[in-house]
């Protein structure tokens, strides 16, 4: 079979504790082959050569179970699921030597049962099983049959009737991050074998692991070619490929979905895409482009994944790195002024050019630091007009930001963007976001730099690789830091302009579309012409134009970071903001991420454990939504654990020294809050869907058994 990529051993980080045990497993399966050529391993009265070349002995290759994509909680984005064919067996002599009938005895009685089951006609499956044949596949009904389904008809105990098993690959989630999971396709190798090789994604970059190694079945056969029932055999069984568990968290993906999905609804612009990051660590907490397809009908439109194998030229939020750099090489004055409006700049042929603001006029004499907030053109040329940075340094600056060059990111098919100004005038152009192109996953990697005080880290989307059959992890990759780009006095000092970016008032800054009252945000907006490559000129319409926002949250302590672009929605409204506002406002709430300058009111979980129950009842339940459980005077447990800073109104749960089990109403509550109350019950749960509760199974004041299960129903979206 075509194999591909193997895992880059280099970006995953290896588990040196497994190392001595790996020799130590090879030396015994060593030895057990050395075994087996040397002693001839004995299948019943003949040894396993003798066996394997008697001519009334057939080989089936056994083919591996392909690992699953794991989310970081454990959740399945892509799995090998089981499917059945049914099969009946005519020929009289399959039941020879056997004590019950092995072959179809009564096809009129055979068919009446089965017909309900394969949703066939009786008459149909009667001829079919009429048939003069050793054995028949019974039609369209019976194919692709779930493991119920098989169930369901074996427990039937209809004589002759069986199963040949095989796997599809199933994505639970549909087009849930379908670029980032990728897809696969059915390959045939040289004997015929059906092997499963990943497309696009995770799929494509791990298929090695993914696959496993396949293993082999040798018995007797009959004069027909088929199995004797109750014949020798011998087995070599195969293993199973590696389980990949992703950095996504599903439930972040359902906001930045559903965010995307409706900022490409309103906008019907040509693409958009989203991604969150975790600010401390590079780790990718979500990853949505639009269009997506779902993995399960393979109906891309595009094999070019945005965030990666897309590169564009960025418009403003370029500006953020520009100013940087300045900063970076000491010679930034943001109090010297300039007159804003336009710019003039001479080629090194003797053209001339002009730079113009979004506004055309500009906002009279300026300071570079107001320049800024107000997303002036002028102003970031004007750092190279002015010798705060000269082209080869700024050049050479973005390099070190990872622009210009491929991340390394666990995917394939990524780009490098282009970071090749020679001119002056492309190197000013470059300095707002135009004659230079980058990707998504390139300006998410500049971010953590701004976000971990001048340490520039690698994003990254897997965070581990597991042996599904022992449970082992194999390889894990976590945060890592590329280099130390800035410093803390220029880091501090362009967090403070890009806190300046998202005010209140729209005369003070260009990102007021963004401010929310008790979400701190410090960020930069984006928007860039679009250069049409057969005509050498830029687009003139007034959608042709790709929105973008780099954001970082909360301002004053990143946790997350969030970059967004749209390209020619179709009109002039911002379709951006709304989208960028509810996955902040959903993330932070879901992580409890609180900001040391929110202004909405929050407090700090204490040890409320072998406290009185009345006492710490009255001083919460004002706070907090309050779930007591139980009558007890003390309190035993607690949800969430002491000293978390939570926003008012957010779930604490106390357990009593009295309990029954009696169900709350979770129906409101987070998935990860509901999750923990039922934990803290010490009752089983199964969840559906993702997002916040919006049904449960038993309902409030029912005494739960120990052998029940809640059955939580989740839908995305915060509740009203």
């Amino acid at each position: 079979m075509a194999r591909k990529k193997k895992l880059n051993i280099n970006k995953i980080k290896p588990n040196y504790i497994m190392f001595p045990l790996t020799i130590f497993l090879f030396c015994i399966f060593a030895g057990r082959i050395i075994y087996l050529c040397t002693t001839d391993y004995q299948v019943g009265n003949e040894t396993i050569t003798a066996f394997i070349k008697n001519r009334n002995t057939k080989e089936e290759t056994l083919l591996p179970k392909r690992g699953s994509i794991l989310d970081k909680s454990g959740n399945i984005l892509a799995e090998d699921v089981a499917s059945y064919t049914v099969i009946a067996y005519l020929d009289k002599s399959r039941s020879k030597g056997s004590e019950k009938p092995l072959h179809v005895v009564d096809p009129d009685i055979t068919a009446e049962k089965l017909a309900p089951y394969l949703n066939m006609d009786v008459e149909v499956l009667k001829i079919l099983l009429k048939k003069d044949a050793y054995q028949v596949e019974l039609g369209p009904g019976g194919r692709n049959l779930s493991q119920i389904q098989m169930e369901e008809i074996k427990n039937l105990n209809l004589p002759g009737i069986d199963f040949v098993a095989s796997t599809k690959r199933y994505y639970p989630n549909g087009d849930f991050a379908s670029y980032a999971v990728g897809y696969t396709v059915n390959e045939k190798d040289s004997d015929g074998n059906v092997w499963k090789v990943g497309q696009l994604g995770i799929e494509e970059y791990f298929n090695e692991n993914l696959t496993g190694r396949s293993g082999y079945k040798t018995y007797e056969k009959d004069r027909n070619g088929y199995k004797i029932a109750n014949g020798r055999e011998y087995v070599e069984e195969a293993e199973n490929g590696d389980d990949i568990y992703l950095t996504i968290d599903s439930n972040i993906q359902l906001f930045t979905e559903n965010a995307v999905k409706k900022m490409m609804t309103d906008s019907k612009a040509e693409w958009g895409f989203m991604i969150v990051a975790d600010a401390k660590t590079g780790s990718i907490l979500s990853y949505s482009t639009s269009p997506s397809f779902d993995p399960n009908k393979k109906n891309m439109t595009s094999y070019v994944d945005l965030m990666t194998g897309l590169s564009y030229e960025p418009g403003s939020t370029m500006k953020v790195f520009s100013y940087l750099c300045a900063m970076d090489k000491g010679n930034y004055d943001g109090n010297s002024t300039y007159q804003s409006g336009e710019i003039e700049y001479v080629a090194n042929d003797g053209s001339k050019t002009v730079v113009h603001d979004w506004n055309k006029v500009g906002w009279g004499t300026i300071t570079y630091d107001y320049g800024f907030a107000m997303s002036s053109n002028v102003g970031a040329a004007g750092l190279l007009r002015n010798n705060m940075i000269d082209k080869k340094t700024l050049k050479s600056c973005y390099s070190n930001y990872g622009f210009g060059k491929k991340t390394g990111f666990t995917l394939n098919r990524e780009v490098s963007g282009k970071v090749r100004f020679s001119y002056d005038v492309d190197a000013a152009s470059a300095t707002f976001g135009q004659a230079i192109t980058i990707t998504p996953i390139q300006m998410v990697q500049a971010l953590t730099a701004i976000s971990n005080d001048g340490k520039l880290l690698r994003p990254y989307i897997v965070s581990k690789v597991v042996d599904s059959n022992t449970k082992k992890v194999k390889q894990e990759e976590m945060a890592e830091v590329i280099d130390e780009v800035s410093d803390a006095k220029s880091i501090a000092k362009i967090k403070e302009l890009m806190k300046s970016v998202i005010c209140n008032d729209s005369k003070q800054c260009t990102g007021s579309p963004y401010y929310m009252e008790g979400y701190p945000m410090m960020g930069k907006t984006g928007t860039a012409q679009i250069y049409d490559e057969k005509t050498g000129t830029y687009m003139k319409g007034a959608s042709d134009y790709i929105y973008s926002f780099a954001g970082i949250y909360p301002a004053d302590n990143p946790e997350i970071i969030i970059y967004t672009g749209l390209k020619k929605p179709k009109d002039t409204t911002n379709y951006v903001a709304p989208a960028v506002k509810d996955v902040v406002v959903n993330t932070s709430k879901y992580l409890n991420i609180v900001s040391d300058n929110n202004k909405t009111t929050t407090y700090q979980v204490k040890n409320y454990r072998n406290k009185n129950t009345s006492n710490i009842k009255s001083e919460l339940e004002s706070y907090t939504k309050l779930y007591v459980l139980g009558t007890g005077e003390k309190i035993i447990s607690q949800y969430p654990s002491a000293n978390r800073k939570l926003y008012k109104g957010s779930v604490v749960a106390l357990l009593t020294d009295k309990y029954d089990k009696s169900m709350p109403n979770l129906v409101g509550l987070s998935y990860k809050d509901a999750m923990n109350i039922l934990k803290l019950m010490g009752v089983k749960y199964e969840l559906e869907g993702k997002g916040y509760v919006i049904s449960q199974n038993i309902p409030e004041g029912i005494i739960v058994g120990d052998d029940a299960t809640a059955h939580l129903t989740l839908s995305g979206g915060l509740p009203e």
